[in-house]
């Protein structure tokens, strides 16, 4: 009974944050789902008092709709990519620093300052490095004024400068620029998060596997990353809803044309297809493209915490 007359202060302390849910999560996503059922909804339209059927039409015509191909091919491809190779880097390091006593502090701050930057300043100065200026490859008409930061450290090992993402540069040029810059701004928050799981793993094992005269990969494979499992598993999740939602890393690259000169659009995600139909009004068809986003993370993220139950270890 006490604890039952006690409970309105308990929601009279939580309501300032109910209600700021309410206005700015839950209302939204209601609205988002109602706007997708609305056939070509639209602001303007709405204001003028047009009517507008009900049905999913919009979503038949993000699905059949080629550049949100395009736009999901580039998200897959950026997630499969990069959260394996971010991940499995990150794992390493962090079992690097754990062993680095001395300078652990002052190396977790160096490598944690990509996560505090802003990642469209970042993007520039990833573009900077890569860029070519002067004439476009291959033209002998003028002279490359610089190759760029890439093309002179790859150049001493007797590479030909590449066109990374200038005019007329390939696809796949594009998206190793990407993953290269996603994997290094992604890798902060991993170490993070693996390192302080190695912290929190009892030493007793490592002692036995020391007297059993145990090598070092069986000690990290048999010990380390069992015990780190719900750690990694974590990581990968938050990695793959992170990718889906890639977006910030192109725009900071190439610019808000998604792609180089020439071929704007080439490298659009899924989120930038709700951005571009958001610009051009077509609130209900991004609405309906969000709601997709949404049902392939959601099967993604199920997926994943399947296997990992099935891999990890409590």
């Amino acid at each position: 009974m006490v604890e039952s007359k006690h409970k309105w202060k308990a929601w009279l302390y939580l309501s300032p944050a109910i209600v700021l849910l309410l206005i700015f999560t839950v209302w939204p996503i209601i609205n988002t789902i109602r706007m997708s059922l609305l056939v070509d909804y639209s602001t303007i339209k709405e204001t003028g008092g047009y009517a507008f059927d009900f049905g999913i039409k919009n979503f038949v015509r993000v699905l059949n709709y080629p550049k949100f191909l395009n736009c999901l091919k580039n998200t897959l491809l950026l997630c499969v990519l990069t959260v394996p190779l971010s991940t499995i880097l990150a794992l390493l390091i962090a079992v690097c620093l754990n062993a680095i006593k001395p300078l652990q502090r002052f190396l977790q701050t160096v490598f944690f300052l990509p996560y505090v930057t802003n990642s469209i300043a970042i993007g520039m100065v990833f573009s900077a490095m890569f860029n070519i200026i002067g004439n476009n490859i291959g033209s002998s008409t003028q002279l490359i004024t610089t190759a760029g930061i890439i093309n002179n450290i790859i150049g001493v090992f007797g590479v030909d400068p590449i066109n990374w993402i200038n005019a007329g540069s390939s696809y796949w040029a594009n998206i190793t620029v990407l993953v290269v810059y996603i994997v290094w701004d992604a890798l902060p928050f991993k170490i993070l998060v693996l390192l302080g799981g190695l912290q929190s793993i009892n030493r007793q094992y490592y002692d036995a596997a020391k007297v059993d005269s145990t090598p070092r990969s069986r000690v990290f494979t048999k010990i380390t990353v069992p015990l780190l499992s719900p750690m990694i598993a974590y990581v990968v999740i938050t990695a793959f809803i992170g990718g889906f939602k890639e977006y910030s890393s192109i725009v900071g690259i190439f610019g808000d044309g998604m792609g180089p000169a020439g071929d704007k659009g080439r490298l659009n995600t899924m989120v930038g297809f709700i951005y571009d139909s958001l610009a051009a009004s077509q609130e209900g068809l991004a609405s309906a493209a969000a709601l997709i986003l949404f049902a392939i993370i959601f099967v993604v993220t199920m997926i994943n915490l399947y296997v990992s139950k099935k891999k990890t270890h409590y």
